[in-house]
């Protein structure tokens, strides 16, 4: 009987709460039995390389999706950047040119609204606030809401 499938030994195993509550929502989440699970995480643990197929194939895998993400980001960094620059070049070409008396004191106000910018931008990124959430939050809580100062 040579050809014959063994029999499958039976092991009883004493696990900590959290690894029984971990085992269980593991074995759902796949719709595999609890036993078939450990077994499972047992064979990839005796046997790393053999146990989940091919470890080159996964290698490439996890690569291929880090490619995904990053060339999503690039994508979205480009976005970002596009609007930023449109934004800017639609502004300054609807701004009216001033006149030299007032160009001085236009100069001035800038500056002063510049730094004021600045020191807004840095609280904000040291903190976690960003705009996106702003504006996400504020369409949640009826859109019409006035914008806040930082």
């Amino acid at each position: 009987m040579s050809g014959a499938r063994q029999k499958k030994k039976r092991l009883s195993v004493y696990l900590e709460p959290h690894l029984w509550k971990g085992l269980r929502t593991q074995a759902a989440r796949r719709s595999m039995s609890d036993s078939l699970l450990a077994e499972a995480a047992i064979a990839a643990w005796l046997d790393p390389e053999g146990a989940g197929g091919d470890p080159k194939a996964s290698l490439e895998a996890a690569v291929q999706r880090l490619d995904r993400r990053q060339a999503r980001i690039e994508r979205d960094l480009s976005i970002s950047v596009e609007t930023l620059a449109l934004f800017i070049r639609l502004w300054f070409t609807s701004m009216p040119g001033l006149s030299d008396s007032m160009a001085a004191a236009a100069r001035a106000q800038g500056a002063e609204r510049y730094d004021r910018f600045v020191e807004m931008l840095g609280r904000r990124l040291a903190s976690d606030r960003r705009f996106r959430t702003d504006i996400e939050r504020e369409a949640n809580e009826g859109g019409d809401a006035a914008v806040k100062k930082d």
